[in-house]
């Protein structure tokens, strides 16, 4: 760089304006107001009230067993509908079929998605607008793993699971907080952590899962404080080892023998059992949690 051109950078540098984060004032007016809270004579009415969800849902990777889990119980709940979104939403086509079975009052929809492509990703947000109507909740739950010494990792598989796990996440969040912005009626965002985000798993070398995890955390926590003027409340889960068809097969018997062992539950977690931190984030009952993550692992987290 030339003197004149360094000259200029730096002027630049100095003149620059940086944007000034505005948080809410908790007032009745705001997006962030204290709940009115009346106690009525129905007790079981309160109860069901006090876990409701109310609106509509976006889920990302929700073909996936956890999404399918995590959507059922939500409309189990009184959520109104859901926007699938998966790589390939036609692998689950028939659990995505009885859902709709089960739950006949709501909308419910699958789109062909790549969340790493921002434009693909606007697109399915405003068909999810269109067809449910709003965007209320949006769920997380697309990531990919490569388990692979770290000395002889391609840079383009560091890149690939950085992409789809952070970026991919990013992209989302961005896109249907746009919505409900521009709706003005809050709204939630989920994002699928992992243990992983926490501390290093043993005994697989995972090392762009772990970091592509535990950045998931910082980008909540920043997102919290952006979005909470905005009556958006941004939290994460971050799971441990969940029994799915990813920890399945002859080729991981050891690693999962390994996992139990150092578990104080001595197993891997059920898909529902990851239910109910989905439904708390979703629900009424959330209106105070903003930017934290709830660990559900059995116990694993503690050694």
């Amino acid at each position: 760089m030339s003197a004149p051109e360094e000259l200029a950078s730096r002027a630049e540098l100095t003149a620059r304006t940086v944007p000034m984060m505005k948080l809410s004032d908790g007032s009745d007016s705001s997006m962030t107001p204290a709940p009115k809270v009346a106690l009525g004579s129905d007790t079981e009415l309160a109860a069901q009230k006090r876990f409701e969800v109310v609106g509509n849902a976006v889920i990302t990777g929700g073909a996936g067993t956890l999404g399918l889990q995590a959507g059922h119980a939500l409309l189990e709940h009184g959520l109104e509908g859901i926007m699938i979104l998966d790589v390939n939403p036609t692998q689950s086509q028939a659990e995505i079929e009885a859902l709709k079975a089960r739950f006949p009052s709501a909308k419910i929809s699958a789109l062909a998605v790549d969340v790493t492509d921002e434009i693909a990703v606007s697109a399915a947000m405003q068909e999810a607008v269109s067809f449910l109507g709003s965007i209320d909740i949006l769920i997380c739950f697309v990531g990919i793993v490569g388990c692979v010494e770290t000395l002889k990792m391609p840079v383009s598989q560091w890149r690939k699971v950085i992409d789809v796990n952070l970026t991919g996440t990013f992209i989302c969040a961005q896109a249907a907080a746009q919505h409900m912005v521009k709706r003005g009626k809050g709204g939630s965002i989920i994002f699928i952590a992992s243990i992983s985000a926490h501390r290093v798993n043993f005994p697989q070398p995972q090392v762009a899962y772990n970091v592509s995890k535990a950045s998931l955390l910082m980008l909540k926590n920043s997102l919290a404080a952006e979005w909470a003027q905005y009556g958006i409340r941004t939290n994460s889960i971050s799971p441990g080892y969940m029994d799915t068809i990813l920890n399945e097969g002859d080729g991981i018997a050891e690693h999962r023998r390994i996992w139990a062992e150092r578990n104080p539950s001595g197993r891997m977690g059920s898909p529902s059992e990851l239910t109910g931190a989905i439904v708390l984030l979703a629900s009424r009952a959330n209106t105070y949690m903003n930017g934290s993550d709830i660990v559900v692992d059995g116990g694993a987290i503690v050694f």
